[in-house]
């Protein structure tokens, strides 16, 4: 005896097989397209041009921290960074101001945020490097300057500071010798 279901699918049109795929199918691939769509919007809404405001309060940082007033740039590019929080160079100049403040560990965290969002970003990559450094981890350093090599070569200036960086090694820390006070008596 031959089933009615197999009786229906081979009297079946190619129409109706076509409208069955498209109902089994189609939502699945909606949903695909709809992610694809998401994505591409997504990586393109990172490569707009930085807000004017933030550009100005980062050339306000720059200059002072080259005047050495290292909080007072903090505050300017922690400002520009409220403006623009999708302005990677801010983090790069946060963690190049942290790393004057001595706060390498800080300087770090900036700096792998700004290679979170632009991977490629070989001041992110050869900064890192340069505060692990300073921070003693050397085979961490390495991997950064590993990256580099195979991004830009060995003569690109990230390459050649983060690779001289390394080869100095980390600052040397004396210890500060201080005389014990001298205990007073009392009668």
């Amino acid at each position: 005896m031959i089933s009615s279901a197999f009786m229906d699918a081979k009297s079946a049109s190619p129409l109706s097989n076509a409208k069955e795929f498209l109902m089994r199918f189609g939502p699945a691939a909606a949903a695909l397209s709809l992610l694809f769509a998401v994505t591409a919007s997504v990586g393109h809404a990172s490569a707009s041009p930085p807000d004017p405001r933030a550009e100005a309060l980062m050339a306000e940082g720059q200059a002072q921290l080259a005047a050495g007033e290292t909080q007072a740039a903090i505050d300017s590019f922690e400002a520009a960074l409220v403006v623009d929080p999708g302005y990677t160079a801010i983090y790069i100049a946060l963690a190049e101001a942290a790393r004057a403040e001595g706060l390498q560990g800080k300087a770090i965290g900036y700096y792998r945020e700004a290679r979170e969002r632009d991977p490629e970003n070989l001041a992110a990559i050869s900064g890192e490097g340069e505060a692990l450094v300073e921070k003693g981890a050397l085979s961490a350093a390495q991997e950064n300057l590993e990256i580099l090599q195979s991004m830009c070569g060995d003569s690109c200036a990230e390459t050649m500071q983060l690779a001289a960086a390394i080869q100095a090694g980390p600052p040397v820390m004396t210890a500060e010798v201080v005389a014990p006070e001298e205990q007073v008596t009392q009668n």
